[in-house]
């Protein structure tokens, strides 16, 4: 098995390395495509002179690699002198030779002024789809709120001083489940070839779901749509644990992330909403009409941007410490407008995957993670396979 699994990983690595040859145009041409994300969140003060080892799982494959870092939420320029991506083989351990150096203009250095977001180069060779990237960084002067993004649900490490080029884990001792500074990969890719993005809160963030094992419903989902061969083939998780739709707290608001977290990244064509159960079971005079308005206002501007946007009802969570009937009846009236308003351009209802049909106000047992609010790994599948493909491939042009 060990050796069956090597020979995989080297096959991988091979294909990063290798250059890719001048491929046949495409109709119309290729483009740029997100094939992974994660939402930009304040993540305390920096620390100068560590290094973070980034794992992360691609969906859609494409050749000429490029990694977005982000100083969103930084007060200072942040300098990073030392950026690599490879191949995880196990642990903080890469495949021999699959370490390779990114650069920014040419340059191997890169300062990320205060509030913004820098490119990478395009790296040479081709990224299957499902890869297991790692991408490794070191900056020595972080100071001040660092970015990144606080539940990967995925083990990364740091080390002590730059490592970045190494690809043994010797000096990589340090452990994080969280993402540093990284917040899109993206790839080269025929144009007809887009990708949705999930922006959401700690469901879709995979809080209760297997770490380690991409068990969220957005990974069920890139899988999904990887065996159908849909023309949908980047997905990004832009969930948030705590998120609201209207009001800042645990990260912005969907509402006031929505451009950078969303309709900033290449190539996506759909927007997949799901949001609001903490918007309701805060208890601060939110109403249907509330959130209703904020769904509108979501639709209207990824409408504006040449997206389409795809809904999905709000799940029961009967048994969670804020759950009330006053919630309750908010989330009913929610989800028959998101079932009957015609607004969205497709809606999943993932409440009636859920729901327990003894009592359609709690998660099925079987699909709980336990606290009554959270799917664990089988619930987090049975959404994405109740997700239509077909009403992913939007029809809209991206401005």
């Amino acid at each position: 098995m060990r050796a069956a699994r090597l020979a995989g990983t080297a096959v991988l690595a091979a294909a990063l390395l290798t250059p890719a040859a001048p491929a046949p145009a495409a109709p119309g041409g290729t483009h740029s495509v997100v094939t992974w994300g994660a939402s930009a969140d304040r993540m305390g003060d920096g620390v100068p002179g560590r290094a973070y080892r980034l794992v992360v799982r691609t969906s859609a494959g494409g050749s000429g690699l490029r990694v977005r870092l982000s100083n969103a939420f930084g007060d200072r320029p942040l300098t990073l002198d030392s950026v690599w991506t490879g191949v995880q083989e196990s642990g903080a351990r890469l495949v021999p030779g699959s370490n390779r150096r990114l650069t920014f203009d040419g340059a191997r250095t890169v300062t990320v002024p205060a509030g913004g977001t820098a490119w990478s180069d395009a790296l040479p060779g081709r990224l299957p789809a499902g890869a297991g990237l790692v991408v490794s960084l070191h900056s020595p002067d972080a100071a001040g709120p660092a970015t990144g993004h606080g539940m990967a649900m995925r083990t990364s490490y740091t080390a002590e001083g730059d490592h970045t080029a190494e690809e043994s884990d010797g000096n990589w001792t340090g452990r994080t489940g969280s993402w540093f500074y990284l917040d899109a990969v993206t790839v080269g890719t025929a144009a007809r070839t887009g990708a949705v993005a999930a922006l959401g809160d700690s469901i879709t963030d995979g809080w209760q779901s297997s770490t380690d094992l991409d068990r969220r419903w957005p990974d069920y989902l890139a899988r999904r749509l990887r065996r159908a061969g849909s023309d949908i083939q980047g997905v990004a998780n832009e969930g948030i644990s705590g998120n609201k739709v209207l009001a800042d707290g645990a990260g912005r608001s969907a509402l006031n992330r929505l451009d950078r977290d969303v309709l900033s990244l290449p190539g996506v064509r759909t927007v997949f909403l799901f949001e609001g159960v903490n918007d309701l079971k805060a208890h601060t005079g939110v109403t249907a009409g509330d959130l209703i308005a904020g769904y509108r206002r979501i639709i209207a501007r990824a409408h504006a941007a040449g997206a389409c946007v795809a809904g999905a009802t709000i799940a029961p969570f009967k048994g969670w410490g804020e759950w009330d009937a006053a919630a309750e009846a908010v989330r009913r009236d929610v989800n028959a407008w998101l079932r009957t308003g015609g607004e969205f351009d497709a809606v999943t209802d993932f409440d009636r995957v859920l729901r327990s049909p003894y009592d359609p106000e709690r998660i099925l047992p079987v699909l709980d993670g336990g606290d009554h609010l959270h799917p664990n790994d089988k619930g987090m599948q049975a959404m994405a396979d109740a997700v239509d493909l077909t009403a992913l491939e939007c029809a809209r042009r991206r401005r």
